[in-house]
């Protein structure tokens, strides 16, 4: 039996998927549509501020968005119209969204992993995940989906992972959790899984392991 650093006496047999910056890129839609929510406000918003926004939820993300705001003061249901305002024209920008917005790279990657009998789930806190993968031709690629509309906190919280895993049929610590966010690499190891840090959580000390591209995961599993 091979020994490492990890001592975990289950096998592996789920990967659970962050979606946005890991298997899609929606950045540029959400910067644009905070973007024009920003300008209707009056309010300064730039690429700066917009990185501040990474894996926090709508609302939280109006707030940081508000922080310039100098108009009447909003009541909670004024902020809860424009976030959802916010998440209309997001929504219309993802109608935009085509199987060749994935790379060729990730679909031949996930199917490998199904070949060697993974269980793969989506680990979202986006509402809008369905529809992200619908409109990618993905849905087909994974087993289960747990997103934004079966949860009640976000990352750094575990609850969507672990719901994942339940949909799985599989107890945490048999999965993976590949994700983008530090805040997701973050939630993996709250729910007692084995973080694999891509893109911004490639760097980040608390991921169990970390790869530079997608295909990369075969070699690492």
């Amino acid at each position: 039996m091979r020994h490492h650093h990890l001592v975990q006496t289950k096998e592996k047999r789920g990967i659970i998927f962050d979606l946005d910056g890991v298997l899609v890129f929606t950045d540029q839609y959400h910067y644009l549509a905070w973007k024009q929510l920003a300008d209707e406000l009056g309010v300064y918003f730039d690429e700066k501020i917009n990185n501040r926004l990474r894996g926090v939820s709508r609302m939280d993300s109006l707030e940081i968005i508000l922080e310039r705001y100098q108009g009447e003061p909003l009541n909670q249901v004024q902020k809860s119209e424009l976030a959802e305002k916010k998440n209309e024209i997001y929504r219309n920008m993802l109608q935009q969204m085509r199987p060749a917005n994935v790379s060729v790279e990730v679909r031949s990657c996930l199917k490998e992993l199904r070949r060697r009998g993974f269980r793969l789930a989506i680990g979202s806190s986006s509402k809008n995940a369905k529809l992200i993968l619908e409109k990618v031709d993905l849905l087909g690629a994974f087993q289960a989906i747990s997103d934004g509309t079966n949860i009640s906190q976000s990352k750094p919280s575990p609850e969507v992972f672990l719901k994942a895993a339940e949909f799985l049929r599989l107890e945490p610590e048999e999965c993976y959790v590949v994700e983008d966010a530090k805040v997701g690499i973050d939630a993996a190891k709250a729910g007692g899984m084995i973080g694999i840090g891509i893109g911004d959580a490639a760097t980040y000390e608390k991921a169990d392991m970390k790869v530079n591209s997608f295909s990369e995961i075969l070699s690492v599993i």
